[in-house]
């Protein structure tokens, strides 16, 4: 097949990467840390921790999960917690066991987590003590027979605390005691291949309940691989600082802060709280931040707080956006305030996560997302699956050594995710132009027909968000007897702003075609988000009265 971004890449950049490089992830983690020993792998709130003892400690829970608990190769083991160390070494740990991490959020609803937990079978769950209450309400509806609580404090340093357990659950265990426990157990490491799953990432549930993307050794390290390989000349092995705010249990934040700078020997100073703008921005005060990652609606709030521009991003050379789609305007107030453009990627959970990226040589706001990753094959396919020519839109499907071999325990829908040559249906539609750059117009599923006409909220947000005083805005679809769908704009506005709807509207007009122009706009304090910032417009469209 024709790949046209081969020609744009850099000369340094290969069009195939090794994905048997490594046997496993834990191989590669297993590198770093003996190329990179007493250095500073993770760093919380008020602690620290090296790559040596992140690697002792997450032994130690292996050995305990396998001696323990009886822990097996294959199990799926729940891991509910914000971005604490504890994540990353129960993480490795449970890696190392040969075990399945089902990477689960600490602040679903007692809906959402009883799925989740049932779906993939869990037992065993590692989780925060600020969640246990959630927890508490579903136990007795699943599988769960081990309780492990992990707290903010748990281990500073090397060394390990002695927080209290809330009695919440009964018989729930401290992560410090069983990291003391394992200390003294044997540890039979389990023979692993590329082959083995090691996530189970459940997708948001946009389309119904969420189902769990099984993702492979091969799948995870072959991303890592891929993005190195493609923006390698933005990173600086051993000497990045990078700051993850992305929540680790979401896989933009796990592959691309987490494992991609372990790899490559950084610095990962983990934010608990994404909202908490007071400490991210004391982070860019005190230390020489090289790399971070996040989505439009962490950029914009930041430029925004006091005292966020005056830090010094003197060191800062590559910061990561995806997730959901960069305001122009906001790209260019964190230009102006950092001296560094975002680099805009595209991807999702099914894909390890990243599709396409940005080279790094490439500057300024860009409205397209890249290109394809090396080792990656990409077609985009109208309704009746026949390629689109250069330049015309098309649902993105994709191919390559990242990509999941389908969803836990649903060969149903794994069978209608992929065509029958193999390629993913990502239900994003797309567009390639003549050097392979991939612009996103919007969701297949979003997407409003009027009259015959399709309309992608993309592109009125993309144009709304241009007038001064809008801070967010999200357009859905909505039925209507006289064009058979109607569009609903959403905004909130700055609060030194006096924008009304009818000047949103007449705004609207002068760049969009008529059928194009919300028929109703409605003015909200904040729209609702995922824990990553992105903008939900399935709960817009539920909670919306026609």
């Amino acid at each position: 097949m024709s790949k046209p971004w081969l020609a744009t890449y850099a000369d340094t950049v290969p069009a195939e990467i090794n994905p048997d490089a490594y046997s496993s992830l834990k191989e590669l983690l297993v590198e770093a840390i003996d190329t990179y020993g007493d250095k500073i792998a993770l760093r919380g709130e008020t602690a620290s921790l090296s790559y040596r003892d992140w690697g002792k400690l997450s032994r130690d829970f292996a050995a305990y999960l396998q001696t323990g608990l009886g822990v097996k190769k294959g199990d799926r083991i729940a891991v509910m917690a914000p971005n604490i160390i504890s994540f990353p070494v129960a993480m490795f740990g449970i890696l190392t066991a040969g075990a399945v991490q089902v990477n689960v959020n600490p602040f679903y609803t007692v809906e959402e987590l009883r799925h989740q937990l049932n779906d993939a079978g869990v037992e065993i769950i590692v989780a925060f003590a600020e969640s246990l209450q959630t927890l508490a309400e579903v136990m007795r509806d699943t599988f769960i027979r081990s309780v492990i609580v992990v707290h903010r404090d748990d281990i500073g340093d090397g060394a390990i605390s002695t927080s209290v357990v809330e009695p919440v659950i009964a018989d729930a265990v401290k992560f410090a005691d069983i990291l003391r426990a394992g200390r003294e157990m044997g540890f039979v490491p389990p023979v692993l291949s590329g082959d083995d799953p090691i996530f189970l990432q459940y997708t948001g549930g946009t389309t119904g309940l969420s189902k769990g993307a099984v993702l492979s050794n091969r799948n995870v390290v072959s991303n890592i691989i891929q993005v190195i390989a493609l923006l390698e000349s933005s990173f600086r092995p051993g000497e990045d600082l990078v700051v993850t705010v992305l929540p680790l249990y979401h896989i933009f934040g796990l592959t691309v802060n987490l494992m991609l700078f372990a790899k490559l020997g950084g610095e990962n100073h983990l934010v608990a709280e994404p909202r908490d703008l007071d400490r991210i921005t004391d982070i860019f005060r005190t230390f020489p931040v090289t790399a971070t990652s996040g989505v439009n609606t962490l950029w914009a709030s930041l430029v925004e707080h006091p005292g966020f521009a005056e830090c010094n991003f003197s060191t800062l050379r590559f910061v990561a956006g995806g997730g959901a789609s960069l305001y122009k305007a906001t790209a260019e107030k964190w230009h102006a305030v950092t001296g560094v453009h975002i680099n805009q990627g595209y991807g999702m959970s099914e894909a390890s996560p990243v599709v396409s990226t940005n080279p790094y040589a490439w500057k300024g706001y860009v409205t397209h997302s890249g290109l394809p990753l090396p080792s990656t094959e990409m077609i985009l396919l109208d309704d009746a699956d026949r390629p689109v020519p250069p330049g015309a839109h098309g649902e993105i499907c994709v191919r390559g050594p990242q990509v999941m071999k389908g969803y836990w325990n649903r060969p149903e829908d794994t069978d209608q995710a992929f065509t029958k040559d193999g390629f993913f249906r990502t239900g994003d539609i797309g567009a390639l132009d003549a050097e392979g750059f991939l612009s996103i117009v919007d969701r297949k599923k979003d997407m409003v027909l009027i009259s015959s006409f399709n309309v992608y909220p993309a592109e009125i947000e993309a144009y709304v968000s241009k007038l001064e005083g809008i801070t967010e805005c999200a357009a859905i679809g909505v039925p209507d007897e006289k064009s058979g769908e109607a569009v609903i704009l959403y905004v909130s506005v700055s609060p030194d702003a006096s924008l009304s709807p009818d000047d949103i509207r007449a705004f609207c007009r002068k760049g969009l075609a008529a059928y194009k122009v919300p028929k109703e706009i409605r003015i909200q304090k904040t729209l609702p988000k995922s824990t990553v910032g992105k903008i939900l417009r399935r709960k817009l469209r539920d909670s919306h009265v026609a």
